[in-house]
């Protein structure tokens, strides 16, 4: 499988991942463990966690999907055959008071007990990749409109956050840190401050992407690729939407949409469904699985480096994973862009 480096290090991550919030939660531990030997065995070096997984996220299930991770580590004595991510949460919100009392925010205290309770569910030494989940300032972020600028004097400043990622790279905890959920402004507040504070560079950014919901092409975009802080692109597929599975309102039992339909409906609405339905007819006319046709556009993109694919199977896992040797034609390319042409945003 293609490998692509990670910033400027020389970390080098498949340019599939696989994710694994659905470990703990809509997966057992003997089903993460079987996708994940799956995953290696067919070329995939790059696992995604976070503390706060699975999701939903809730106090029941803290941290379970590392401990799953973690001990499959333990069982196949694999540390060394893959690149390893997760994420401390930023300042805390509604439904994440079960973490660290709810007083969870990017200040040297947290950090310092988030990776440490990390390492301690993944049952390793290190992480190769450290990221930000959200930050710690308000902001707009999923989709967010009408923006109307908040201070926020709670919030740590990004020297700090930056000073306290910095020791703990120093105690060889972190090979490499990243940014989630962040904006064009944030990337660069934190590249700001690493140069001018000879502090850890921010190496990705991992956002969601897709062919239903692309704001990062409008701005971040363009500093991925000049400023080498490349996409891990999360739910590709549009938590599903874009397999084609729940055309005509259709929600197999067992889905994302049947057991969170609160949390990802916009997913299905009308204006998303029209351009998928579009866009499943256009992959079926040239031969392409949908979900093929989906991933391979976004491993396509120029600012991503790794796509980040969820299973809840492993024949799911596999088609996801075979995305990897599609490579879409120019006709294929420009039928995408004619029907994104006709509705550019369908999901907000």
């Amino acid at each position: 499988m293609e490998k692509r480096r990670l910033g400027r290090t020389d970390i080098e991550v498949s340019v599939i991942c696989l994710g694994t919030m659905t470990f703990g939660e809509q997966n057992t531990e003997a089903e993460g463990h079987t996708q994940l030997d799956y995953a290696l065995d067919h070329g995939v070096t790059f696992i995604d966690t976070a503390e706060m997984y699975p999701v939903p996220p809730s106090g029941k299930t803290y941290g379970a999907t590392e401990e799953i991770v973690g001990n499959w580590i333990t069982a196949r004595k694999n540390r060394d055959k893959f690149v390893l991510a997760t994420k401390v949460v930023g300042a805390s919100r509604k439904g994440f008071e079960h973490i660290r009392g709810g007083q969870a925010k990017l200040d040297r205290k947290n950090i310092h007990q988030a990776i440490d309770d990390s390492l301690r569910r993944l049952k390793t030494d290190y992480v190769d990749l450290y990221q930000l989940h959200w930050a710690d300032r308000q902001t707009n972020t999923a989709g967010q409109f009408g923006y109307v600028h908040k201070e926020s004097p709670g919030a740590t400043p990004i020297e700090e956050t930056l000073e306290a990622l910095a020791e703990i790279v120093k105690a060889g905890k972190v090979r490499a840190v990243g940014l989630s959920n962040e904006t064009p402004w944030g990337v660069h507040a934190f590249l700001r401050a690493a140069e001018q504070l000879n502090l850890p560079r921010v190496v990705s950014i991992q956002n969601a992407y897709s062919l239903l919901y692309r704001p990062f092409e409008i701005g971040l975009s363009e500093m991925a690729i000049h400023e080498n802080v490349g996409l891990l692109a999360f739910s590709p597929l549009a938590m599903g939407a874009l397999s084609g599975k729940y055309l005509g309102g259709a929600i197999p039992q067992g889905s994302r949409m049947d057991r969170y339909f609160s949390r990802y409906g916009r997913y299905i609405a009308p204006k998303p469904m029209a351009v998928t339905e579009k866009l499943v007819a256009l992959a079926k006319e040239n031969g392409l699985s949908p979900t093929h046709m989906a991933l391979a556009y976004v491993n396509s993109r120029p600012f991503v480096t790794a796509n980040i694919i969820g299973s809840t199977s492993v024949e799911q896992l596999a088609e996801n994973i075979g995305s990897a040797d599609v490579a879409l034609s120019d006709t294929v390319l420009k039928g995408i862009e004619a029907i994104l042409n006709e509705e550019p945003m369908p999901v907000l």
